[in-house]
């Protein structure tokens, strides 16, 4: 009988481990989804478009 209770308690455990490992990996998932996402946004809003002067042949920030 004590075997038994062994038995269902790492079943238990098993079961409990599993449902963290899951949880755990979801909310790792989501927050590298949210770092992504506000890497790219960053990354978008930073681009200045640049134009060659022909006359000097520097390039400066666009004007538009």
């Amino acid at each position: 009988m004590p075997q038994l209770f062994i038995l269902l308690a790492a079943g238990a455990g098993v079961l409990l481990a599993r449902r963290w490992y899951r949880e755990e990996r979801q909310r790792i998932a989501a927050e590298l989804a949210r770092a992504r996402q506000a890497m790219e946004q960053r990354d978008a809003e930073g681009i200045v478009r640049l134009e060659r002067d022909p006359a000097t042949g520097v390039y400066s920030p666009r004007r538009d």
